[in-house]
Formats: C-alpha cells, structure tokens, sequence
C-alpha cells in the first residue's frame, strides 16, 4: 500500500463534497440541542451546500473555472501524446473478473486513440497501482491496441498521481528526444496537470476531452442529481489538488 496516497485521499475525502457537508450536517445535529441556534444554522448551511452543489447549474460554473478554451488541433504542435489515466473499475465479471479501464480512463483513451490518427505521433500512457492492485498504464495499452488499433511506444506505471505521472514519464520521453508533448485528460484536470509536466521541461499542448455543454439554463438545470454532485466533487477535488500542489512547492 502507498501510504502517502492513502493518507491524501483521506485527507481529500474530509475537505470534499459530500462528505464534508455530511460532518458539517452532523456537527450541527450535535449542537442542536445545547446550541440550537448554531445547530440548526450548521444543518442548514450542510443542506443548502449538497443541494448547490447537486444543481447541474453549479455543476456546471464550478467546472467552467477549470476548462481552458477549446484549441483546435493541428497535428504539427508537438512530437508525442500523452494520455493519463483516471482511474479503473476493478473485477469486472464482464471482463472476466479481471480490472478494466474506468469510465473517466476510456474517455480519455478514446480521445488519444483519436488524437494518434489524426496527428501520428507516438503514444505514451501513464498509470501506476498506488493501491496494489492492477497498474493503469498496462490496462491502457491493451485497450489502446486490441480495442482501437492504436499502438503505444512507452508505458508508465509507477506512478501514483498527477506529479508523479510527470515525473515517471519525464525519462522516457526524454530518453526518445521528445520535449514537446500533447497532455491528453479531461479539460479539468489539465490545469493541475500542465504545470507538472512543463516542470520536468516539457512543452505542453492542451488536449483535452470532456466540455462540458454551454447551453441556455432551462428548469431542471436547479434540480439536483446524482452527477451533477459528482461534477462538483471533480471541480473541488481539482481546486483543493492545485492549492495542495503549490503549498509543496
């Protein structure tokens, strides 16, 4: 078990929604009756932030923050694509039994895989196992090239998070004379993501996936719903990873 990824997904899973609300909502069960003015403003305050952050309208402000402007690709900009994993879904009977790529991880594959036909370049994936179970990296290439007929030239997979996918990655692409990459993630991600990989030397283009639709409001935008919240867990969860990230230099 990696234990410094234990320990910030621990972390992570306090100062996020929902399970920060939920502590908020029980603090303030808590103090309701020695304190009831404070405690029913602390379950209010629990309720109405699951509600917001439940709203695709939220959802969808709060992921805006992060989506850098959409760039068309060319296909001359850079000499190599990068694509990160995001994840997988582990025993799949589907699959028989074995780890599979998550639905965050295919998007992300699906849209290098496109990327690779359109531009050419050589193919890197980057996941490790922080849990001890399957590396991502691996699963990434089998789907890569049994799935879509895209071949990968180098696979990273040790490593247990955004910095360290940099990190891992850095020497095989160097290795290759690489030094200008296309980063493949969801748009979200690639803010928190760039900065790491322009450290080790890169020059980074933007390749992201997963826009969010920038539509008219309509009615049911302020209802709330099950992915809308987890939308909301991902802009969070970005905010609080680029903010942890700059406090470690």
């Amino acid at each position: 078990m990696n234990w410094n990824w234990l320990f910030t997904h621990l972390a992570a899973g306090l100062l996020l929604p929902p399970l920060n609300l939920l502590l908020l909502g029980t603090a303030g069960y808590w103090q309701a009756r020695r304190r009831p003015r404070l405690g029913l403003s602390l379950l209010g305050l629990a309720l109405l932030g699951l509600w917001l952050l439940a709203t695709p309208w939220v959802a969808g402000r709060l992921l805006a923050t992060l989506e850098p402007p959409y760039a068309p690709i060319r296909g001359d900009e850079a000499e190599a694509i990068v694509i990160l994993g995001g994840g997988l879904r582990y025993d799949a009977p589907e699959f028989g039994g074995g780890d599979t790529l998550n639905a965050r991880t295919l998007e992300r594959v699906r849209y290098g895989a496109r990327l690779q036909r359109l531009t050419g370049k050589p193919v890197l994936v980057t996941g490790g196992a922080p849990d001890n179970e399957s590396a991502e990296g691996p699963l990434m290439k089998a789907a890569l090239e049994a799935e879509f007929g895209v071949p990968v030239a180098w696979v990273e997979e040790r490593s247990a998070n955004t910095r360290e996918n940099a990190r891992f990655s850095a020497p095989l692409l160097k290795a290759a004379g690489i030094r200008r990459i296309y980063l493949v993630s969801h748009v979200w991600h690639l803010p928190r993501a760039i900065p790491e990989f322009e450290r080790e030397g890169f020059g980074v283009v933007a390749a992201g996936t997963g826009y969010q639709s920038s539509g008219d409001s309509h009615f049911f935008d302020f209802l709330p719903s099950a992915s809308a919240l987890m939308s909301s867990y991902y802009a969070c969860h970005e905010w609080v990873g680029r903010v942890w990230y700059r406090l470690r230099g």
